[in-house]
């Protein structure tokens, strides 16, 4: 097949891109050229602005396109509008940020979304960033309403990952030691970027259309479940000691970013509890997470200086250790 993937080079776009050739399709690349322009040589690249530069594309088809970085709903406009000559299928990236944080556990496809009051807005934050998904998403599905795939991806995780939230955890484990963590039972999903690509691309080939909450795995998940298996993927003799919400909240410690992958247990328990069996039942599949857990290890220590935005650091980490050693521990 002949795919054109908009972006391609940061994260979930090198999984596509790698899954793509292991699968040997013909790639062609989209994009400005500014993260790893280098990373792959040797393929079809059109370099530009997907807010400017469309017109580069004029003239050329594709059986596919995989969309990755479309946030606003203007951008998806055009490139659909664009495309619509040159391509039989629309893959749209989009995430499960579109359903708003509180909400009934295991909710599905059919859940209720945010909306975009203002229709002027384009400022992604994170107030915002869920709501112009969603109208990213009603964008593609205007232009392409039967051959539209929208993918509302999880948190994803592995090799590239930019963002340290799960990679924090397996270098903390490898690190070893005493360590803080969230309350054991609260729920966790991710999904490897790799496994992420291969859905879509089975998707792609299979010429699947509709929209799919991806994210994993396939049964529930806990933080007393993941960081044992991180600790002995790594061999590592870190002792976890899993404190309460209340107390990371007494301690002014910021959810998700400041203790990575930490949310309240009401926040848990509806937004890491998202129902993927439509994606199974369409194909999706997980490897071990030992190897999903290694693989971002060798990444994280191959490449040191990599930014980590989510972090709690080690100074912090001894502050809150030292005081919940010293309180009473509390029921998670």
């Amino acid at each position: 097949m002949r795919i054109l993937i908009i972006g391609g080079t940061v994260f979930l776009g090198r999984a596509l891109v790698n899954a793509a050739l292991r699968r040997d399709h013909c790639v062609t690349l989209f994009n400005r050229g500014r993260s790893s322009p280098d990373a792959y040589p040797d393929i079809d690249a059109i370099q530009g602005d997907r807010d400017r530069d469309l017109d580069r594309l004029c003239g050329r088809r594709w059986d596919a396109v995989i969309d990755t970085c479309g946030y606003r709903p203007r951008q998806l406009r055009l490139s659909t509008a664009a495309l619509r000559p040159a391509v039989e299928h629309y893959c749209f990236i989009s995430t499960l940020s579109v359903y708003p944080v509180a909400g009934e556990p295991n909710r599905d496809e059919t859940a209720p979304v945010l909306t975009l009051e203002d229709d002027s807005i384009e400022e992604v934050t994170a107030e915002y960033y869920g709501p112009l998904k969603v109208g990213c998403e009603a964008a593609v599905l205007e232009t392409f309403p039967h051959s539209a795939l929208i993918i509302r991806a999880g948190l994803i995780v592995g090799p590239y990952d930019p963002t340290n939230r799960f990679t924090y955890w397996v270098t903390r484990a490898a690190r070893g030691g005493d360590a803080i963590a969230p309350p054991a039972q609260q729920p966790l999903q991710f999904i490897d970027a790799r496994d992420l690509a291969d859905f879509i691309l089975r998707g792609i080939e299979r010429r699947t259309s509709g929209v799919f909450n991806v994210t994993g795995p396939a049964e529930r998940l806990t933080f007393g479940e993941f960081l044992p298996l991180a600790k002995g993927a790594l061999a590592s003799d870190v002792r976890f000691h899993h404190v309460s919400d209340n107390f990371l909240r007494r301690q002014g410690v910021d959810e998700f970013m400041g203790l990575p992958l930490w949310l309240n247990r009401e926040a848990a328990e509806s937004f890491m509890t998202f129902s993927i069996q439509a994606a199974l039942a369409a194909g999706l599949r997980f490897r071990p997470l030992s190897q999903t857990i290694r693989a971002t290890y060798d990444w994280a220590r191959a490449n040191p200086d990599a930014p980590s935005p989510a972090d709690l650091p080690a100074e912090l980490e001894k502050t809150l250790l030292e005081a919940w050693n010293s309180s009473r521990p509390e029921a998670g």
